[in-house]
């Protein structure tokens, strides 16, 4: 069931209502919510309910036990957490190889698994780490604990929740104000609007083609095709965030934000503060602390970070590609770090002057483009048609002959698009919660209607929903 199809929305629908008539009752609600997330799974693949269930219910063990035994037996705490890390990580480790392993039967590896478990294991590695360091309270309930690990609005693709805040959320008193509501029905359109009419116009007129076959496009379509690329991946991927968030919002579930305009980054560091920030959060607290400290030798201070975003990478994909997309992420995070010790030691601890207007664009230009040279390893298929892709950049020609103007007024868009202020986004639910409820209907019956007008009969996957 696809998060974009009438028959999710349906579902949703459905769901929203019910768990709205049972708003008094907070065991009915958790119990209806449990079950449309094993429907949702079913309907993925029959074994995905029970394999997450098994797996969830272990986890949920081994929270009680972490918060039964003290903190002074660390040993024994130890072994507990052990057990959920090595269950998690041999999920989605499974989720990654066996697909690889039976590439070769066809169509079968599909149906394997046909959704990663990524976000699933990951969201279920901060519940029990987090108790075992101490940092978040447990439940010891059981039905609350299932409802929070099987989120059927965010196991796609996320984004990624500590399960603890989730617990939390789920045990208050359910309450869903008009202005978040309205904000829920925004989140959504502008989820639609932002995969339909940018994503998939820019995936399937000029993206996808320059990278399935570069060396039919000049140096400049081959530019422009990148750029694509670019505004698609994050219009694809805050598309679908967008629509979790808003669906899950109507259930009285705020999820964390996970991009804030990454493009506007003055650098590589910035833009992992503002890029998939819930992953990012997720390598820094559960794996960049767990390796090696710096206390014991400085060099970990420069190899950490590219261990990390070489893991990162290969969770996207085993393939060359995305080693490299890793590896080149975690050396230009470890070079902006060795200068930043640099500055440091020469300025001291003083605080930083303001950086001058022109200054800022040019970080925000360079930046920009090194992100776009990355996207190249990304998104091609293999290292010879990323080599293929940087050839035509380097071959300097010029012509736009395989280029429209509505592919070119679709790219300012979506530039436009990232450049509005969050505030802006804020004010639009203000106005839209105080109109009234047929201003409102008409609303949003408009923006359905234009999506289904201009963008064409059917839609790609989400990008990230393959990871």
């Amino acid at each position: 069931m696809s998060p974009l199809s009438p028959a999710y929305f349906a579902f949703a629908a459905l769901v929203i209502t019910l768990f709205w008539v049972c708003f008094r009752w907070q065991q009915a609600r958790l119990s209806l919510l449990l079950a449309a997330n094993l429907f949702f799974l079913a309907r993925l693949a029959w074994f995905y309910p029970i394999l997450l269930l098994a797996a969830a219910s272990i986890d949920f063990l081994v929270g009680l036990g972490l918060q039964n035994i003290p903190r002074a037996q660390t040993p024994r705490r130890r072994v507990l957490v052990s057990v959920s890390v090595l269950l998690n990580v041999g999920l989605l480790a499974s989720t990654k190889c066996i697909p690889v392993a039976l590439i070769d039967l066809g169509p079968l590896y599909r149906w394997v698994f046909p959704l990663s478990l990524s976000f699933y294991c990951f969201q279920s590695m901060t519940y029990t780490i987090d108790l075992f360091r101490g940092t978040r309270e447990g439940t010891r309930s059981y039905l609350t604990h299932l409802t929070s690990a099987t989120l059927f609005t965010v196991i796609v693709a996320g984004p990624i929740n500590r399960i603890s805040d989730l617990v939390k959320q789920l045990q208050q008193p359910f309450s869903l104000t008009q202005t978040q509501a309205a904000r829920a029905f925004l989140l959504i359109s502008s989820g639609l609007f932002k995969k339909l009419l940018i994503a998939d116009f820019l995936s399937n007129n000029i993206a996808n083609r320059v990278f399935d076959t570069p060396t039919l496009y000049s140096g400049a379509e081959v530019l422009l095709g990148v750029y694509a690329y670019a505004l698609q991946i994050y219009f694809d991927f805050s598309g679908y965030t967008d629509i979790a968030m808003g669906v899950s919002l109507l259930l009285g579930l705020t999820l964390p934000d996970n991009f804030n305009r990454p493009y506007q980054s003055l650098n590589i560091a910035d833009f992992w503060r503002r890029w998939h920030i819930t992953f990012s959060n997720w390598l820094r607290d559960y794996l960049y602390f767990s390796l090696p400290s710096s206390r014991k030798w400085k060099g970990w201070n420069y190899i950490n970070p590219i261990i990390v975003m070489v893991l990162g990478g290969l969770w996207h994909g085993l393939g060359w590609t995305f080693f490299l997309w890793g590896l080149i992420h975690g050396i230009a995070l470890t070079t902006h770090r060795i200068f930043q010790q640099i500055r440091q030691t020469k300025y001291g601890k003083r605080p930083a002057t303001p950086m001058p207007r022109w200054a800022r664009y040019l970080s925000i230009f360079v930046t920009f483009h090194f992100i776009c040279f990355t996207w190249i390893f990304f998104r091609s298929p293999d290292v010879a048609t990323a080599q293929s892709v940087l050839a035509r950049l380097g071959s300097m020609t010029f012509s736009v002959t395989n280029i429209t103007l509505p592919m070119l007024a679709v790219m300012i868009i979506g530039v436009a698009l990232h450049a509005i202020p969050a505030k802006w986004f804020d004010r639009s639910v203000e106005l839209f919660s105080q109109a009234p409820f047929v201003l409102q209907g008409a609303g949003l019956a408009s923006v359905v209607l234009l999506i289904e007008l201009l963008s064409g009969r059917g839609s790609t996957s989400f990008v990230y929903s393959n990871f």
